[in-house]
């Protein structure tokens, strides 16, 4: 989530003075041309209308994470929000006149800024829990005091907090798969920390106690999706670093747990204005094994956040024997969330990309956009809104029962201008290729 606040010395400053003062004659000073570095886009073929979700919250928003998901199974998509003001989980469904309702699923301050969800029924008794990775700070430190909690399910969407681990730096990330093949869910988790960090599985042993057991150390993951990466039948385990290093690692496991002791690099960068900012699964080619969408935009380490030219999206595209590809796909100042769908029913993968670093100041830059695949993973990219704006997260899914796939976005705002917050949360319904 935020990397390192770097401090810059004057002796750099001090030595050009020295310098200026030892010469002869005034330097020329010239003025540079001022241009904008943000990015706005053409409005393509497809058409979005705002939603009305129901959201007015009057503090500044800061949502981390929005997952979709069908959380009281009754057919319809339901919203999962995590909330760094109010430390808790918003759950925001549709009522039966097609309005929207949002329920904390715990109290207020229950949970301190939490990062991420992910739903499993941890406990085994046939109803979805819900994971959270809990940062407890939005800013960078290395405290102790990030955890794994699991809100568990009564049976009747009652929740109940289970601390599952604590003792953590700042936590972005948990997933949930049988790691050793016994039967029960163990966790990966992502413990972004400050300058020290790690990633690590927790091994479920039974009475809802976990052993943790260290992948690597290293600070600031990010996220850790998991997925048969080398299609041999077991889950493994992806990891986004973006602190000291901007890479991706992933952990091979041979089916029972006891993880490769050396984690394949699959991509790495020595461009650090990229800034790495999250990372989703998808199968962008549809040619059967799983690939990776890299968002990068973040400038959390600068005190003056602004889009970059290197900004955007990557795809890795998976190869086989964990050797990824990379694509360049999209150009969007400040991109720090992706979600892959099939926008406009072609029958091929396109992607979403939300900026939380465009440049704000100008009124009609792009915080929201889909690019659409020619079918040979060839993109172009389309406006899609231009507030709210500082997207932190986004995904796609059929929120209303359409068929065509709908967005949903959170904003983060902790840096000015602030504008078009709107309670943090807005959702745009896929009204299909306009006619």
């Amino acid at each position: 989530m935020n990397k390192t606040l770097y401090i810059l010395t004057s002796a750099g400053a001090i030595a050009l003075a020295l310098i200026l003062l030892s010469m002869d004659r005034q330097p020329v000073v010239r003025s540079l041309p001022v241009r904008s570095l943000g990015t706005r886009f053409e409005t393509g073929a497809l058409t979005f209308q705002r939603a009305d979700n129901g959201s007015s919250f009057d503090a500044r928003p800061r949502i981390t994470n929005i997952n979709i998901t069908d959380l009281d199974t009754d057919g319809t998509m339901d919203l999962l929000i995590c909330d760094a003001v109010r430390h808790t989980i918003w759950w925001q469904r549709r009522t039966v006149d097609n309005d929207w309702t949002t329920v904390p699923l715990v109290p207020e301050n229950s949970l301190p800024a939490p990062a991420h969800t992910a739903v499993v029924d941890i406990d085994a008794d046939g109803d979805p829990d819900i994971l959270v990775a809990i940062l407890r700070s939005v800013w960078p430190t290395d405290s102790r005091h990030g955890q794994v909690v699991a809100l568990i399910n009564d049976g009747e969407l009652g929740f109940e907090v289970m601390v599952i681990a604590d003792d953590l730096r700042r936590v972005t990330d948990v997933q949930p798969a049988d790691f050793d093949a016994d039967g029960d869910i163990d966790l990966v988790v992502a413990e972004f920390g400050y300058l020290h960090g790690r990633v690590l599985w927790l091994e479920n042993v039974g009475s809802g106690r976990f052993a943790d057991h260290e992948l690597v150390s290293l600070p600031g993951c990010i996220h850790v999706p998991v997925d048969d990466y080398d299609n041999d039948g077991d889950p493994d385990i992806a990891a986004l670093i973006s602190q000291n290093d901007e890479e991706v690692l992933i952990f091979e496991n041979p089916g029972n747990g006891s993880f490769q002791p050396v984690a394949h690099q699959v991509w790495g960068t020595t461009d650090y204005d990229l800034g790495l900012a999250g990372m989703v699964t998808c199968d962008l080619d549809q040619d059967g094994d799983t690939d990776l969408l890299l968002s990068a935009g973040d400038n959390l380490e600068l005190a003056y956040p602004c889009p970059q030219p290197d900004h955007g999206c990557i795809w890795l595209e998976n190869r086989g024997n964990f050797e990824f590809e990379s694509h360049r796909i999209g150009s969007l100042g400040g991109t720090y969330a992706a979600d892959a769908a099939d926008m406009d029913g072609d029958g091929d993968t396109d992607v979403v990309l939300a900026s939380m670093f465009n440049d704000w100041k100008q009124p009609d830059v792009t915080s929201l956009a889909w690019l659409e695949n020619n079918g040979q993973q060839t993109f172009s990219a389309w406006h899609v809104a231009s507030g709210p704006t500082h997207l932190c997260t986004v995904r796609c899914g059929d929120l209303n029962g359409d068929g065509l796939p709908d967005i949903v976005a959170g904003s983060l705002q902790i840096y000015p201008p602030y504008n078009n917050a709107d309670g943090g949360i807005a959702i745009w319904e896929n009204q299909g290729v306009a006619q």
